[in-house]
């Protein structure tokens, strides 16, 4: 059921004896990322639910057709927690987009320069072949602007300065601390309900006090957003639904 190791892709970064992907066959076909880590006491499968990739790890010298055999045996159960993804939505012409919490419909309209929020709806330019890309621009510039004021409220109650705001699309983090004092959020927050985005900018603020998750770093978090549990609650279950959206 698995393509043999003389069958599978090799990337650079890894040994002729590890290939970088396997591939399991079938319709479709799933590429499963292989990794060696010295860390690891066993065979491990991952998939990750913001973007479907199967990773295989594999414990630094354990023989790699073991680890292909693990692979082949848990095929079913790849397929099984790829088949429960949500599917991914396109930001498109018709569609709906989630924006500050809120699910609006993404429609056309003659005379636009931009898209904009009116009435209920996102507005976008007609007949636009860029759209998705309007509306990824649009959403950046608005988590920018909620952002910053965020955080300059945020670092004025604590007392703090912060360096520079940089805005990504992460995978593995919404927002991120430098000990420059540089912050670094993903965009996509835009598109939680503003108690969750002015959360995220509390939290990495108050990492200009405390660069840990001790007690001492929730009490800061705690001053200027006492309600910090239920928003991270919220990221927890909510925050993949965010992932989804593809701007193409």
């Amino acid at each position: 059921m698995l393509d043999g190791p003389n069958r599978l892709a090799k990337h650079g970064g890894m040994t002729r004896e590890t290939p970088s992907v396997a591939v399991l066959p079938g319709d479709p076909r799933v590429e499963v990322q292989l990794r060696r880590s010295g860390r690891a006491r066993r065979y491990s499968l991952r998939v990750s639910q913001l973007d479907g990739r199967v990773t295989l790890t594999l414990p630094t010298q354990a023989p790699l057709r073991e680890g292909l055999d693990f692979l082949n045996e848990r095929a079913e159960w790849v397929r099984g927690h790829l088949e429960q993804r949500p599917e991914a939505q396109s930001a498109v012409l018709g569609g709906e987009l989630l924006f500050e919490g809120v699910l609006l419909p993404v429609r056309g309209a003659s005379g636009l320069r931009a898209p904009r929020i009116e009435g209920g709806a996102l507005l976008v330019p007609d007949n636009d072949a860029r759209a998705s890309a309007r509306i990824q621009a649009f959403l950046k510039q608005a988590a920018r602007d909620r952002l910053v004021a965020a955080c300059d409220r945020h670092a004025a109650a604590l007392g703090r300065r912060y360096g520079r705001i940089t805005l990504r699309d992460t995978r593995s983090r919404w927002g991120s601390c430098t000990a420059q004092g540089d912050l670094m959020f993903s965009w996509r927050l835009i598109m939680a309900p503003p108690v969750v985005l002015d959360y995220v900018a509390a939290h990495e603020v108050a990492h200009l006090i405390e660069m840990n998750h001790s007690a001492a770093f929730w009490a800061q978090v705690a001053r200027v957003c006492p309600d910090y549990a239920r928003h991270r609650g919220w990221l927890r279950e909510n925050g993949r639904q965010l992932h989804q959206v593809r701007f193409e």
